[in-house]
Parts: C-alpha cells; structure tokens; sequence
C-alpha cells in the first residue's frame, strides 16, 4: 500500500501493489500496520458493499456525526466510479471544500477518508460495486448528509446526473441550514 496525501488535511489516495502470475492476481486491501505510518490506529468496525446500477446515479453525501464520527476507506471492485469526498471540519482550513479522484476495478485505487468529512461517488458505468471499510457501527441517530448539489460546495459531477434517491434529496442545503461544520 501506497499512501499520497491528497489536497484536503488527514486525507490519502492508497495505491495498490497487486502481486500478479499465471493464475491472475492477489491484492491486499486492508494492513493496519502500514496504516499506522499515516496516523491511523482505529479499528475497523464494519464492511459494507454497494452496487448501483445505472451510471450517472449519485451517493451520499453521507457522514456521522459525533460521537459516532468515522474514517471511512473505499475501493471500487467493479467498475467506475466518481468519488467525492467535502471537509466539514469547522476549524479546517479547508472548510467547505471538496476533492474527488476517479475509482476503479482496473486502477485499484482505494480512497482514505478522515472523520469529519462527508463522501459520496456518482456511477460512471453501469453497475458499480463499492467496498467501504468503516470504524464505526452504522448509527441511524448520528447520520448526516449535504445536498450532492449544494451551491456553497459545487461539486462539479462529472456527468448528467441521472438518479438520487428520495433520501440523499432530503439533505437540507448549507446556506438554508444553521450547519457550522463538525467539531471532533
């Protein structure tokens, strides 16, 4: 594992080393001890896996709030997709802003998301399967969102977007809302 930090504080990009021969291919996706050179020391609570159907459709944009904050890391088994990720750190200096980077079966290429940050992806194939690694249980009382098209964030998706569902449209938007970011 490869760890590049990327433009947004606590986050990584995590290249992937596959060993490949005649048989085909063998990739380590999880190692908490090349995980503590970057800081992390948390265990991981749970594994979720998606799969969405039709390209241009849109996740999230999901977080925990705390005590339930989480690190998320996410891979993309099959497919292609957009991933997004938005700070939401109230004393970050880089508040507010979002960053994404291109997941995919053929770059395995894996995403390292901080607490205190929200994520989401948009399809840009049909049938996308995500691998999501998390540090915290699934918390109904402590979930969050923003609106994918927020006008104070600006997530410039890739593509048309095609589908959200009922859920990820009721995210209040940030200018309307009293939202002042995450202390942690």
């Amino acid at each position: 594992m490869e760890f590049h930090p990327l433009a947004l504080g606590g986050a990584f990009s995590i290249e992937l080393s596959p060993h490949t021969d005649e048989r085909g291919a063998f990739t380590r996706l999880m190692c908490m001890n090349e995980l503590l050179s970057i800081g992390h020391s948390q265990n991981f609570a749970q594994v979720n896996h998606s799969l969405t159907r039709s390209s241009g459709t849109v996740r999230g944009m999901h977080f925990q709030n705390p005590p339930r904050a989480e690190v998320k890391v996410v891979t993309c088994l099959s497919g292609k997709v957009f991933d997004v990720i938005v700070d939401l750190r109230k004393d970050s200096p880089t508040f507010l802003r979002w960053l994404g980077l291109e997941l995919s079966e053929d770059n395995r290429r894996m995403i390292y998301i901080p607490a205190g940050f929200a994520h989401g992806f948009q399809a840009l194939v049909d049938n996308c399967g995500l691998l999501y690694f998390h540090t915290d249980f699934y918390a109904p009382e402590a979930e969050g969102g923003i609106r994918y098209d927020d006008e104070v964030v600006e997530i410039a998706w890739p593509l048309r977007v095609s589908h959200v569902s009922p859920r990820d449209l009721s995210f209040e938007r940030i200018q309307t809302t009293s939202f002042h970011g995450i202390s942690l």
